[in-house]
């Protein structure tokens, strides 16, 4: 068995992550029918959206790309910090964008509470966030040396 130092993850990949994540992430902050969707979503169903996307995610850094394995890369608590990074700017894109572009105040309105409006926030950003992460999760694939 060769032993394989731990494949160092760089800045360069959070980069890749980011322009990936952030292209796919917009055009679904601004569409209504994910806020009226997100308005309409059970509490297991947005947990079901955020397994979706850390499902997606480890299947396209891991398992699609056949020459990465995570237990080659430095990890946290056993979570490689290439996946750690991915997730953060899948769901943080998302939600950054949603904050700029004042999507929550636009789609949701301000007859809500404020509880309520966090809640269809996180609903919108997990369904934002399935298709942010194949983009964040190709770049890096794509740009991955």
């Amino acid at each position: 068995m060769k032993f394989r130092y731990p494949r160092e993850f760089r800045l360069a990949d959070s980069a890749q992550q980011l322009v990936g994540g952030f292209l796919l992430a917009g055009p679904f902050v601004v569409t209504e029918e994910v806020w009226v969707l997100a308005g309409n979503m059970r509490p297991v169903q947005a947990l079901a959206t955020v397994c979706v996307v850390f499902a997606i995610g480890y299947a396209t850094l891991y398992k699609a790309d056949t020459n990465r394995d995570p237990d080659d890369e430095r990890n946290v608590a056993g979570v490689p910090i290439r996946f750690i990074s991915l997730m953060l700017v899948s769901f943080g894109s998302v939600t950054i964008l949603a904050v700029l572009f004042g999507a929550p105040e636009t789609f949701i309105g301000t007859d809500r509470t404020s509880a309520e409006v966090a809640v269809i926030t996180f609903n919108a950003v997990s369904v934002g966030s399935v298709f942010s992460v194949v983009g964040a999760a190709t770049a890096d694939s794509v740009f991955s040396r």
